[in-house]
């Protein structure tokens, strides 16, 4: 089914991996004509039961295997969809949580690295994709304008089946398959512009490139070790055994992973190198053009400022586009303009980021306040109007007090067409000054 068909690299590779390891295995033996909606099913079960795969997979399995019996049925080669009606496990769809500012300083503030620091500033700044971002180079910025053509994307393969193994395949078009333009802030333009000049970036080279892989990047660890008699045991193994923390029996017949336990097993490989009984293993390195990949700077940079900032929830670099939207439309920003800017091929993709800060819903528990507050003041007004004894001048200023009363509950500006003023605090509303010549 995948060879014959026009589909994007990082697709084609994904699906090849679903097939030969969840759909040949169980359904390889059968032919496509005589494929039924009930083995389908049974399928699914395995799955779920067998594999133990999550919602998310599942159905992207049964997407992989809905294509190729869709493409079976359009060739004329069975004329029944065997999995047409077959439902796969429901897949919730989680809210989606956006970093704050200060948030996102304190991400960039436990960043050591400059030229990383400028690269997240980018993208919280452009909400570009990571292949575009990644992908970018001087020749796509205005300076003068502060412009930036997004025109190319970069992919990362990591198959290991690839002749050449794992490699990046720079795509002539973004994943819309649409150039856009989008306008960055001067002070980033600033940046990005300094750090060309600095590194003597030319026009058709990448801003943002790998960093050097030389030299070996081990894990420092003290110059003491503690006594492991003041560190306590480890929790009890499938043996029921317990190790003190600190020794090499803790990391291996206790599997503990704590700082004390892998320092100690660092120091005894050490000594066992230096006197030429261990040969250490050879450092790794990743494969690449110059592009940095999206696990390399995971792994390597963003979980390492994860962990200094202590947000208390994890964050993708990914949600760093998410943010962008999300700023966007709290600050009031036209919903047609965020799209264009994001590159969304549907305006409903965009709509979710509505109301997805912390505060987006503080307007709204603000004026059920404001109406559960001013009931009571609806009442009252409501009963004066009834009551005869009560003049019309008392009744206009028992509105007007209303008026100002839930005005202030909810924030909401003055209207100078409503001929009504009034200052936070003020008891009451106040007329408006008429104009000479005005009726009043």
């Amino acid at each position: 089914m995948v060879p014959h068909h026009v589909i994007e690299a990082t697709t084609r590779e994904s699906y090849t991996y679903l097939i030969n390891k969840y759909i040949l295995p169980e359904l390889g033996d059968m032919k496509l004509v005589e494929l039924l909606p009930i083995d389908v099913r049974e399928w699914i079960g395995r799955l779920q039961d067998l594999y133990g795969l999550n919602p998310p997979t599942i159905r992207l399995c049964k997407t992989v295997l809905d294509a190729a019996l869709s493409t079976a049925l359009n060739d004329r080669i069975v004329f029944l969809h065997a999995g047409k009606g077959v439902k796969t496990p429901p897949v919730a769809r989680k809210a989606k949580r956006i970093i704050t500012v200060p948030q996102f300083d304190a991400i960039c503030a436990a960043l050591e690295d400059e030229t990383m620091r400028l690269l997240v500033e980018t993208d919280i700044e452009s909400g570009l994709r990571w292949g575009e971002l990644t992908e970018l180079r001087p020749k796509d910025i205005d300076f003068a304008t502060g412009i930036v053509t997004v025109s190319r994307t970069v992919v990362h393969l990591r198959s290991k089946d690839l002749p050449e193994g794992p490699t990046f395949v720079v795509k002539s078009y973004p994943k819309d398959k649409e150039w856009r333009h989008v306008k960055l802030a001067p002070g980033v333009i600033g940046k990005l512009k300094a750090h060309i000049d600095t590194h003597r970036i030319g026009p058709d080279h990448l801003i943002f490139q790998m960093p050097s892989q030389d030299g070996p990047q081990r894990r420092r660890r003290p110059q003491t070790l503690p006594d492991p008699e003041t560190l306590g045991h480890t929790e009890p193994n499938e043996k029921g055994r317990q190790y003190r923390h600190g020794t090499t029996s803790a990391y291996a017949a206790g599997r503990c992973r704590c700082v004390h336990c892998r320092d100690a097993i660092a120091a005894y490989r050490a000594e066992r190198r230096a006197i030429g009984k261990d040969t250490p293993r050879q450092r790794r390195t990743v494969n690449t053009d110059g592009h940095i990949g999206n696990d390399y700077f995971r792994a390597t940079v963003w979980a390492k400022a994860l962990t200094a900032a202590d947000l208390g929830f994890h964050v993708t670099p990914h949600g760093l586009r998410h943010a962008h939207a999300s700023w966007l439309l709290a600050g009031g920003a036209d919903l047609q303009v965020v799209k264009e800017r994001l590159g969304h091929g549907s305006i409903t993709t965009t709509e979710q980021y509505l109301h997805t800060l912390p505060g987006a819903h503080d307007s709204a528990l603000a004026a059920l306040d404001a109406i559960r507050a001013g009931s009571g003041a609806m009442a009252s007004v409501s009963d004066s109007l009834n009551d005869p004894s009560v003049s019309m001048a008392d009744d206009l200023a028992a509105m007007r007090r209303l008026l100002c009363d839930i005005r202030e509950s909810v924030a909401v500006q003055h209207d100078p067409r409503t001929g009504l003023t009034c200052e936070p605090g003020c008891p009451e509303a106040h007329p408006r000054a008429s104009e000479p010549g005005e009726r009043t």
